[in-house]
């Protein structure tokens, strides 16, 4: 039997075709980040309040979280190439609808119907990329894909900020129109051609509506959580108690049923059941460090959105520089050395912030952002590389879109804890640099002598001072307990087994 692996699809022009491909996973990935600067205005235009607007982004992730899980089915039964055209067409016009919304209720149903459709886009393009670049080069592929995915979250909030600022938050989504054209245009006239091999198999429909019920509660308990304090919420209880049940017996029945929607077998392949969960842990604990960083810049240390953005954003340079070296060469390297190298570069970074100040500047930070980009350039490729490693051809689209499936829902597993946890260790910092606070302190006393004010405005100066040093310290709690995982994963990637070149055969 010849599969794609012994003779791939040569497209007209590789170069157009990755072009193609790799503008539409920019432009789906910044998709996911640029809207949210955009949030307080959007809410204002729109007369609600900011906490209504944050359904703009609980639609987008819901309605992607259930749709990536899905890809593998649908492209089964429409074709890979058919997929990506119609996806991407209806992408650009919920973009559009996005960008006319005159209500909340429109922007948030246009929004959800857009992170449905942008779900299969990013999976479909690893199995696209992976089926026109013959075996020695598809490290590079997963390379440049790799250095999209970094380098879009990044410019997502600064465009956002600077598109909010200087024109209208419509034009956010108006944007993703000419570019999606484009991408069209080039993936279409490169890939018309491309063989794809359909089959038409009974509808799932148990695990479909399992799959609906359950990760739809469960990304809604994960984004209202901590505005509803948890599980002191009787809606959050329910909401769990149900998205638990659901996807238990999701799993179940899904290992059970001849025809699952979601194929959950992978995972009896060793490298993919040690690289998804890689995958999952490392960019969990790299969206948390994008996360908490800007929060930090913005709410302890008074940097403005656009200042936040610019000091995390040299995250994305060395990437465009290694991706390309790490795609030619990677895979004469042994790629555990290479991801293992990752999460060290990446643990050390968190060393270094665990040892951040407020006096910390501006170049300071921006240089650690720096060196972690070495940590992010080996990131996505080897990693990629393990868990596809020993698929299949016929698994590789579920696999792509299976691993997406538990990253994105692992980053929203990670806003959530990042939240969490630095709100509890602010709290608990707080109430110990406070509760040797008295006025019988004579080293208080002396302090305040040297404040300047009335007394009511010292006192005010010392909770303030209080405030910034509790919310440092939970910050570096936050930061070793990342730097330690990140130390943890360098070792337990080691645990796949070469050889780890695709060959697209069981």
């Amino acid at each position: 039997m010849t599969t794609m692996s012994d003779k791939y699809f040569r497209p007209p022009s590789l170069v157009l075709a990755t072009i193609g491909i790799s503008l539409t996973t920019f432009m789906q990935v910044l998709d996911t980040t640029i809207a949210n600067v955009a949030l307080p205005t959007i809410a204002g235009n729109l007369g609600v309040c900011s906490e209504q607007g944050t359904w703009v982004i609980t639609s987008f992730a819901v309605s992607n979280a259930i749709s990536l899980p899905l890809t593998g089915w649908i492209a089964r039964r429409i074709g890979h190439t058919k997929l990506f055209l119609v996806s991407l067409l209806l992408f650009i016009i919920t973009s559009f609808l996005c960008g006319i919304a005159q209500k909340l209720i429109q922007l948030v149903f246009y929004r959800a119907l857009q992170g449905f459709f942008a779900g299969p886009l990013y999976p479909i393009s690893q199995t696209l990329l992976l089926s026109i670049y013959p075996i020695d080069k598809r490290g590079m592929a997963l390379s440049l894909l790799a250095m999209v995915t970094v380098v879009a979250p990044i410019i997502g909030p600064l465009a956002g900020g600077f598109i909010t600022d200087n024109y209208s938050w419509s034009w956010i989504f108006f944007i993703n129109i000419p570019t999606g054209i484009l991408a069209i245009i080039i993936v279409f006239t490169q890939l018309k051609n491309r063989p794809d091999e359909t089959e038409q198999k009974p509808i799932d429909y148990i695990g479909l509506f399992l799959l609906v019920l359950g990760v739809s509660l469960l990304q809604i308990v994960l984004d209202k959580g901590n505005n509803l304090d948890w599980f002191q919420s009787n809606f959050i209880n329910i909401a769990m108690l149900i998205a638990v049940i659901s996807l238990t017996f999701l799993v179940l029945w899904e290992l059970t049923y001849k025809y699952p929607i979601i194929n959950f077998r992978l995972f009896k392949y060793h490298n993919f059941s040690v690289g998804a969960l890689n995958i999952v842990l490392g960019y969990s604990g790299f969206f948390s460090i994008n996360l908490i960083l800007p929060q930090w810049l913005q709410h302890q240390l008074g940097y403005t959105p656009l200042w936040a953005g610019l000091a995390a954003a040299p995250i994305g340079i060395l990437p465009m520089v290694i991706n390309p070296l790490v795609g030619r060469y990677g895979l004469k390297l042994d790629l555990r050395l290479l991801a293992s190298f990752s999460f060290l570069v990446m643990g050390i970074s968190c060393y270094m912030r665990s040892n951040f100040t407020t006096m910390v500047n501006y170049e300071h930070i921006a240089i650690i952002q720096c060196f972690m980009g070495i940590g992010i350039a080996l990131f996505f490729m080897p990693l990629n590389q393990i868990l596809l490693s020993s698929l299949p051809e016929k698994d590789i689209t579920d696999g792509a879109s299976l691993a997406t499936f538990i990253r994105v829902l692992g980053s929203s597993f990670a806003a959530s804890i990042t939240s969490w946890f630095w709100q509890w260790r602010n709290i608990f910092h707080h109430a110990q640099l406070t509760e040797n606070i008295t006025s019988d302190n004579k080293t208080i006393k002396l302090f305040l002598d040297h404040l300047s004010g009335s007394e009511q405005m010292k006192i005010a100066q010392l909770a303030n001072i209080i405030e910034q040093q509790s919310a440092m310290l939970s910050t570096i709690d936050y930061f070793t307990i990342l730097g330690w995982m990140f130390f943890f994963l360098s070792i337990f990637i080691f645990y796949s087994k070469p050889p780890f070149t695709y060959t697209g055969k069981a």
